[in-house]
């Protein structure tokens, strides 16, 4: 959660990249508004920056929420738009978080929609939630060894 230094290391990571690389993941949303509140409201993320796009910084890590759109000049034939089929997803965010519980009852209570409570898997601990705009994210702790 925001601030865990267990979880965050932030001054090995900036947005831009001041060297090497920075993997952030680009959500195509329906309201910006919207999922900006719910990744950095619930989730704890920071806004680095508003507008269209917004920037979240969640973690050691960069959430990019922007409307969709028709092709441009660089990608051509690609139409950006929100998932249509909820049930079918070719891709999803996987948080890991060090007490799943605890994560499940504060999001919760902040309004996450979780489609089941977390799952005892044996070597993990998991369960998934929706964003705003039905993004799948999976949540799950590792067992203790």
């Amino acid at each position: 959660m925001k601030g865990d230094s267990a979880m965050t290391n932030q001054a090995e990571y900036s947005l831009p990249p001041k060297t090497g690389i920075v993997l952030t993941h680009f959500l195509t949303v329906a309201d910006v508004a919207r999922a900006t509140d719910f990744y950095a409201r619930i989730l704890g993320g920071e806004v680095i920056r508003s507008g269209e796009p917004t920037i979240i910084q969640l973690a050691n890590s960069w959430v990019i929420v922007n409307v969709g759109g028709g092709p441009t000049d660089d990608k051509p034939t690609v139409i950006l738009h929100p998932p249509v089929d909820l049930n079918t997803v070719s891709s999803f965010m996987n948080i890991r978080v060090a007490d799943i519980w605890a994560c499940y009852r504060e999001w919760g209570s902040k309004g996450a929609q979780f489609l089941t409570e977390p799952k005892d898997r044996g070597a993990e601990i998991r369960c998934y939630m929706r964003d705003p705009d039905g993004y799948l994210i999976e949540v799950g702790q590792t067992a203790a060894s």
